[in-house]
């Protein structure tokens, strides 16, 4: 009994064991799985499809001037989002703490801003490799300023006043923003300001609203070139280097900014890029502009005209804007080569049937654009059940015809695609569709002419209208 009750403890024990192992083996590997899941950063953007970026909206980085999209750091991030084979998103805040809030919480993928690489900044993201390097200058007014008329340009920090210093809230930052306020031997009384850009302390600073600021150098130098009664002489901070900012768990993201960063500075686009913002001869020309996203809201002479008849789609008006500079470029009397004219492009048949002739007025051309889509929207099948959805169709059909989008239906249905979906879908089919036989092979190389072609026509005023959608209320 003894020998019999022993045999059985042991076996016990053993299954036991085996169970815990077994528990903790399941356990660890769960833990493993979804650790490795939050680490592959670049799996993820795959997935879904595009790259989400955090920027700041201002004159350098993203805007809109005219209805286009620009900036230093959109161009480099449509740069990156072309490398990965992506398409890009962008949440923009002037708020730096704010966009470091959305990388921490996994609702963007990288920060692209020119970060300085600092130990306190190692404790918020990883960094990039740098692409630059500037320095921190003190900007101040020339000729005395409202309430301080008889107070000299300040030459050295040595001899600098008891006096507010006015900077940009900037976690990246608070290392250099310390060595300057012990370099004023304590003088200096810093004020941290939120959710504004270095353009307004500048600004403020020309206008006589504030004495001091603290800015980068090389955007005070291009500042310089509109705020002529500005002093930038006196340095704050050394030359530091600047990168893009990923999740702190974000190593295989890190890797591929840092590959395409080896490219990109290869091929001098980096140069051609910083010096197309940094100096820009137009800067002036942008900031005595109507339609420039940093000082107005409007994106052409035709906004009232295109949030009116935007209503009768039940569209965004940025979105019809969009479409409609992808057309045009908002201007007016164009007529292209197979004789589509005015602000919506249209046939000359086209044109005809919704009553629009040459004399029509800016208003009268959008009211007849819009009837065409209307027109194209009624065609439709019901079983195109999104909204979203429709609309893709809608501007696909306005691009190419609608025979052809629906043979594209057909052909992405044969193959084992969802014709009631665009992207992956049916925009595939529509694009390797042959002229003899519009449902035959899907690999045809008999491709229709390239006229006919809507490769990027419905990405492109998507993503512009997202642009829209950042920078115009």
């Amino acid at each position: 009994m003894k020998k019999t009750s022993r045999k059985y403890i042991i076996l016990r024990a053993v299954l036991l064991g085996l169970t815990v192992v077994a528990i903790a083996f399941f356990v660890t590997r769960n833990l493993y799985h979804r650790e490795e899941a939050k680490k592959d950063a670049l799996r993820r953007i795959r997935e879904r499809g595009y790259l989400v970026a955090l920027t700041d909206q201002n004159t350098l980085n993203y805007f809109l001037y005219k209805g286009q999209p620009m900036g230093y750091q959109l161009e480099m991030l449509e740069s990156f989002a072309d490398y990965l084979g992506v398409s890009l998103r962008i949440i923009a805040s002037n708020d730096i703490s704010k966009l470091g809030y959305y990388l921490r919480y996994n609702a963007a993928d990288l920060i692209a801003l020119n970060l300085p690489v600092s130990g306190d900044g190692r404790k918020l993201v990883r960094f990039s490799d740098p692409f630059g390097e500037t320095r921190l200058v003190l900007v101040q007014r020339k000729g005395g300023n409202a309430g301080w008329k008889d107070q000299e340009v300040i030459g050295s920090l040595k001899n600098f006043p008891k006096d507010t210093v006015y900077v940009r809230r900037s976690p990246f930052l608070a290392d250099q923003y310390h060595s300057f306020f012990k370099k004023t031997g304590k003088n200096a009384i810093l004020k941290e300001e939120t959710d504004i850009t270095q353009e307004e302390l500048i600004k403020r600073v020309s206008t006589g609203k504030i004495r001091f600021a603290i800015c980068q150098e090389n955007v005070a130098m291009e500042y310089h070139r509109f705020y002529r009664n500005i002093d930038i002489s006196v340095l704050a901070f050394p030359l530091f280097p600047y990168a893009w900012g990923v999740g702190l768990s974000s190593d295989s993201l890190r890797t591929e900014v840092n590959a395409w960063l080896k490219e990109f500075k290869a091929s001098k686009e980096l140069k051609q890029t910083y010096l197309a913002y940094f100096d820009n001869q137009h800067l002036a020309g942008f900031l005595q502009s109507d339609y420039f996203s940093v000082i107005g809201n409007k994106l052409s002479p035709f906004d009232d005209a295109i949030r009116a008849q935007s209503k009768l789609l039940k569209w965004d008006w940025r979105l019809l804007a969009s479409l409609i500079y992808q057309e045009s470029n908002f201007k007016q009397g164009l007529i292209s080569t197979r004789s589509a004219s005015g602000l919506m492009q249209l046939m000359p048949e086209t044109a005809a049937k919704f009553g629009i002739d040459n004399m029509a007025t800016p208003a009268r051309q959008i009211a007849g654009g819009v009837k065409y889509l209307r027109f194209i929207d009624d065609q439709l099948p019901d079983e195109i059940t999104s909204p979203i959805e429709r609309i893709y169709f809608v501007l696909a059909c306005y691009n190419v015809g609608i025979g052809r989008v629906m043979a594209a239906r057909e052909k992405a249905e044969k193959f084992g695609k969802d014709k009631n979906r665009w992207n992956n879908h049916v925009d595939y089919y529509l694009l390797r569709r042959s002229k003899k036989d519009p449902v035959a092979k899907p690999d045809s190389s008999d491709s229709y002419p390239i006229d006919y072609k809507t490769e990027g026509f419905v990405d492109d005023i998507v993503g512009r209208y997202l642009h829209y959608k950042n920078l115009i209320k």
